[in-house]
């Protein structure tokens, strides 16, 4: 069993800065993927970005790359998504998810346990 734990959504301007936390316990997380989705009102969950919990290798949707950063900090086992130049289309409920399963990381599905979400507003 894994508990997720986001925190750190609130309301920005266009072109501001969030940083989302992540805080994960439970069963060894080291060999899972750590995966972000978000989801907009009336539309799919989609994703965001996701890394390795061991490994330097990370991916970005296409919407975010060159904004989105994903982090982790092991110790403290804990993910971050820092959030920069922020448009009204991100505006949705951001999620972090895991998986042990390298295959398919971009799809919702192939996740296994995920946190209860957090808001992310971005005004224009």
């Amino acid at each position: 069993q894994v508990r997720l734990v986001e925190t750190g959504g609130g309301l920005v301007q266009a072109g501001g800065s969030l940083r989302l936390s992540c805080a994960a316990s439970g069963r060894t997380l080291s060999m899972c993927v750590m995966g972000w989705f978000r989801q907009a009102p009336g539309k799919e969950r989609e994703f965001v970005s996701a890394g390795t919990w061991s490994g330097p290798t990370t991916y970005y949707a296409d919407s975010v790359k060159g904004r989105f950063t994903l982090s982790r900090d092991n110790a403290k086992n804990t993910v971050y998504l820092q959030m920069n130049i922020l448009k009204p289309e991100d505006t949705a409920v951001y999620y972090c998810a895991v998986t042990w399963d390298y295959t398919n990381f971009r799809s919702k599905d192939t996740y296994d346990y995920w946190g209860q979400g957090t808001q992310v507003t971005v005004a224009s």
